[in-house]
């Protein structure tokens, strides 16, 4: 659910963006369908999932959403780290989220055959709705907390969850300065890494 953090780590390159987004749409061996360097983005992906999962910042970010959504809190969790992305002024000012927003939903849509369907259905909404901008604005976050309890097959949609996200937004803002800069150090390596392999 983490959409800007994926686009932002994809570090402008537009082959390896297509890949980090569709990842969660392509399942197992289906990766080898793609060209090389999107190969590269979808494992890129799976790496920083892998590496997000392990920090202790994150640990200690869904420890505090777990009491209201259960095994989910990992999901959860991912978009507050985008919010705080989103707002982060060392990365991003108002006009420069918003150009890059749209810059990835044109790369997107240039590379619109290679996308899976599923993928394809949700790029319309994403663009329209603006969601890699408005992890930016509280009610932006409300709604992706929103399309987690849509995706999610066993919770129940609760305002709490929100509740939690207000009341402790300052711990959540220290666990993504924690984390932020590490998973960026982390993914950069990694990419070279996986340039080499590839």
């Amino acid at each position: 659910m983490n959409y800007l953090a994926h686009a932002y780590l994809s570090f402008g390159q537009t082959d390896i963006l297509i890949g980090n987004m569709i990842s969660d749409y392509v399942k197992g061996k289906r990766k080898f369908e793609y060209p090389p360097a999107v190969q590269t983005g979808i494992m890129l992906h799976r790496n920083i999932d892998t590496f997000t999962d392990a920090h202790p910042a994150t640990k200690q970010a869904a420890a505090l959403l777990k009491p209201v959504v259960g095994a989910y809190a990992g999901a959860f969790a991912d978009v507050v780290y985008d919010h705080f992305l989103a707002t982060d002024v060392q990365r991003f000012t108002d006009e420069s989220l918003n150009a890059f927003a749209h810059r990835t939903y044109e790369a997107l849509y240039a590379a619109y055959d290679l996308l899976p369907e599923r993928f394809r259905g949700m790029l319309p909404y994403m663009k329209q709705q603006n969601w890699l901008y408005n992890y930016r604005t509280l009610s932006g976050i409300e709604s992706s907390f929103g399309g987690v309890f849509r995706r999610a097959k066993y919770l129940e949609h609760t305002p709490a969850v929100y509740n939690v996200f207000e009341k402790q937004y300052e711990a959540f803002r220290e666990c993504y300065n924690d984390f932020f800069p590490a998973v960026y150090a982390y993914t950069a390596a990694q990419l070279e890494l996986l340039k080499k392999d590839s």
